[in-house]
């Protein structure tokens, strides 16, 4: 069995790219197709040899991806993967866009349909752009929209991150999916059971939809110490919008960050993410959760036995949430915490992926057996 690996880009590293990491173990000799890729981020994977596209020779592309918006369909069309018997998508955007032939299986590892098009308004308003962007943007994104549609018919099968994914591959391209929970490193992360030290944390590139700005604000307003993990194009502002108890660590290893899971009083969580996977990484470290009541963080904290939640994206009802975590820290247990972690280790993803995708392929290969065989009876007759 021949088998490629698709990513949309591998530019940043982030939870779509963990979830690519697992995949790779699981087929460690096969190629990785992209749009873009930079030097780091190919050391990570040295035994696959990875393509990327046309786009990786136009100007600034590698830091700048997100100006070079149209050019996505053609670049993942391009590539020529006929010679598969499997293609395994890793796929928010682009990657289920790759064209295959009908004998080969291309199953979709979907992270979300695109947010970008399907929440537009929300999308440009987070984004603060420009007049003439505000002019154009409308338009390629619909555009970008349409070609999502038609390509969503593409993978034979789809295999959520979440329910909450699930239901927008229903509602945005009327397909089923399966859901399978992406891989959380539970294992390798040091479980504290001992006391906590009094910081905050949050973890998260620094762009605006991680919503990482009602924190800070909230946390300048409460005078709680925080530290930010992580870096993004959002940084300088948000420094100008920190208190002075506020630490901006930056990126940092995960043995790094390991540690300040196990440490911190509580994990913060305002992005309404898909899954969340450094949400259950601090789980792992024994650490309550603060999150937003929506999608991913929904799914995965228990209220007042892992976490607690709060309802809007402000300042003030994190606010309010934080203080009462305070007035009932003591009640959260973090032996329990970590035993509702380990339900989503990286060695149940592995083996749940990996036995969904051989159960797929079997089918498809009888399919295409009888397939053949029926023709040759039509032709015979």
């Amino acid at each position: 069995m021949k088998v490629a690996i698709v990513h949309d880009y591998l530019n940043q590293w982030g939870g779509a790219e963990r979830v690519l990491e697992a995949i790779c173990e699981l087929y460690p000799r096969a190629p990785i197709y992209t749009s873009i890729c930079t030097p780091e981020i190919a050391k990570k994977f040295p035994t696959h040899q990875i393509h990327t596209s046309f786009m990786q020779k136009l100007p600034s592309v590698l830091s700048r991806h997100q100006h070079y918006l149209p050019f996505y369909p053609a670049a993942l069309e391009s590539f020529n993967l006929s010679e598969y018997d499997l293609v395994v998508s890793s796929s928010s955007a682009w990657a289920k866009g790759v064209i295959t032939p009908p004998e080969t299986l291309h199953i979709c590892y979907c992270h979300s349909p695109m947010r970008f098009v399907w929440q537009r308004r929300e999308y440009m308003e987070r984004e603060q752009l420009g007049r003439v962007s505000k002019m154009i943007l409308p338009f390629v994104l619909s555009y970008v929209r349409l070609w999502d549609v038609v390509s969503s018919s593409r993978p034979d099968f789809y295999v959520a991150n979440s329910h909450t994914v699930e239901e927008r591959i229903r509602n945005y391209w009327n397909r089923e999916a399966d859901v399978i929970y992406p891989p959380v490193s539970v294992q390798r992360v040091p479980f504290n059971v001992g006391p906590r030290q009094d910081f905050y944390l949050i973890v998260g590139r620094l762009v605006p939809y991680k919503r990482i700005d009602v924190t800070i604000e909230a946390f300048r307003q409460l005078n709680r110490p925080l530290k930010v993990v992580g870096s993004g194009r959002d940084l300088e502002s948000l420094k100008k919008l920190a208190g002075p108890k506020t630490e901006f660590v930056g990126n940092i290893s995960d043995v790094e960050l390991w540690k300040l899971y196990s440490q911190c009083r509580a994990f913060v969580q305002t992005g309404a993410e898909d899954f969340g996977i450094t949400l259950v990484e601090a789980m792992a470290g024994g650490a309550p959760v603060i999150a937003i009541h929506r999608y991913g963080p929904a799914e995965t904290v228990i209220e007042g036995k892992t976490g607690l939640f709060f309802e809007e994206q402000t300042p003030e009802a994190l606010s309010e949430a934080v203080l009462r975590f305070e007035a009932q820290y003591q009640l959260f247990d973090s032996a329990h915490i970590r035993r509702h972690a380990e339900g989503f280790d990286r060695e149940l993803f592995i083996r749940r992926f990996g036995e969904y995708v051989a159960q797929r392929y079997e089918e498809h290969r009888i399919a295409l057996t009888s397939t053949t065989r029926s023709d040759r009876v039509r032709s015979y007759r």
